[in-house]
């Protein structure tokens, strides 16, 4: 089912660090569920839970976006434990800000863990478009926007 997209720079959801999620069921099931097809339906690379309304702390992240090896993983309770020293800046947008754009720096390449849907730990290296997901998602688990990180102005279409 679509999920509506929680959105405004302001919004309190949005803003809220999001609490860990301790267990896996059928409510959590579901909610991976709708926010894989509100993901696919809105065109997004990746998706938290406070962008539906939900302040725990998990997200969807299309990996290798619009390639052969495009993939969906699900991560609950991510964490970065590794990260380079190198940034690049690229534009980002997102779902919950319609219409705006900035350029953001970003770590180049990052190991994230967290759990997958069997709660099993996974440790995962990323690089590049990947890694810039992974950061925006986590951002938004910890209350931040990709505009609190614009470089310069942000753009509105």
């Amino acid at each position: 089912m679509r999920l509506p997209i929680t959105s405004g720079a302001d919004n309190t959801i949005l803003r809220t660090i999001s609490r860990p999620v301790k267990k896996m069921d059928a409510v959590l099931k579901k909610l991976i569920r709708d926010m894989r097809e509100t993901m696919d339906i809105e065109d997004g690379i990746g998706i938290a839970a406070p962008q539906v309304g939900v302040n725990i702390r998990m997200a969807l992240a299309k990996l290798n976006p619009g390639t052969n090896h495009e993939n969906i993983i699900v991560m609950i309770n991510p964490e970065i434990i590794k990260h380079a020293e190198e940034k690049e800046e690229h534009e980002e947008g997102c779902l919950s800000l319609r219409k705006k754009w900035g350029k953001v720096p970003r770590w180049t390449s990052l190991t994230v863990k967290y759990h997958n849907q069997k709660m099993e730990s996974v440790a995962l290296g990323l690089d590049g478009l990947n890694a810039r997901i992974i950061q925006h998602e986590i951002d938004h688990l910890d209350g931040k926007l990709f505009i609190d990180r614009v470089v310069g102005e942000v753009r509105e279409e």
